[in-house]
């Protein structure tokens, strides 16, 4: 899996079959979410992975919920590396005293990183309906818009959740890409991309060895088919 790279990685291309999905660096001084601290990396751990990274074309990052780190620690390593991400802010939490403001977005897209939803309030999509579920999951995606002057067209479910009821929504949004939580690999170009989440225990070499071991046979058919009832339930 690991390639040595000609010049910078893309957030998406022909080579990048994984995606990992970071969310914040250092310690949560603020945890919003029971067990939310499981998927903080230290700096040294966040520096590792990006240095394997950098070097392994089939990997695609990530990074959900928006927190002042994004800027703070992961730009610069990012920009050092020539490697480049997507961001997906938690809309409602832009500006507050723990999340990235409107300028450090703008900042992620000075440097060449994308910028997509990550919903209203961090509310699991799964099982919202009608006018609720078009506030938590369509209108962010506008608001985010009009922050930040351009087109916004990615989404990412929050804590991985979501049913055929969010997709139609997303895809009837004109939403040109969805990111999801499946523990598996990623198709190039499709709507639906599955991501693996980076935990707090992590290293380069058992992301890795999670990577590779997704794609033997029973395990891509077991993940295939676990993806699959999420999408019609």
């Amino acid at each position: 899996m690991t390639v040595t790279t000609q010049g910078p990685s893309t957030t998406r291309g022909p080579d990048l079959p994984f995606t990992l999905c970071f969310h914040g660096v250092g310690v949560p001084t603020h945890e919003r979410e029971p067990g939310e601290a499981g998927y903080w990396v230290g700096r040294d751990q966040l520096l590792e992975i990006l240095d394997w990274v950098a070097q392994s074309p089939q990997v695609a990052l990530s990074f959900d919920d928006g927190n002042r780190s994004d800027v703070d620690v992961v730009l610069p390593a990012l920009v050092e590396r020539g490697v480049l991400a997507t961001f997906f802010p938690v809309v409602d939490r832009i500006g507050d005293a723990w999340s990235t403001s409107v300028s450090g977005l703008e900042e992620l897209l000075a440097a060449g990183m994308d910028v997509g939803t990550h919903g209203l309030t961090h509310r699991p999509w799964a099982g919202l309906r009608g006018e609720e579920a078009r506030e938590e999951i369509l209108a962010p995606r506008h608001a985010l818009e009009d922050l930040l002057g351009r087109r916004v067209d990615r989404a990412a479910a929050p804590l991985g959740r979501y049913d055929r009821h969010t997709l139609a929504l997303l895809r009837s949004g004109g939403c040109a890409e969805v990111n999801v939580s499946d523990q598996r690999p990623a198709r190039p170009g499709a709507w639906l991309q599955p991501r693996f989440s980076v935990r707090a225990d992590d290293t380069a070499a058992s992301l890795q060895a999670r990577l590779l071991a997704s794609t033997a046979p029973a395990r891509r058919v077991r993940n295939a088919a676990a993806s699959l009832v999420k999408r019609l339930r």
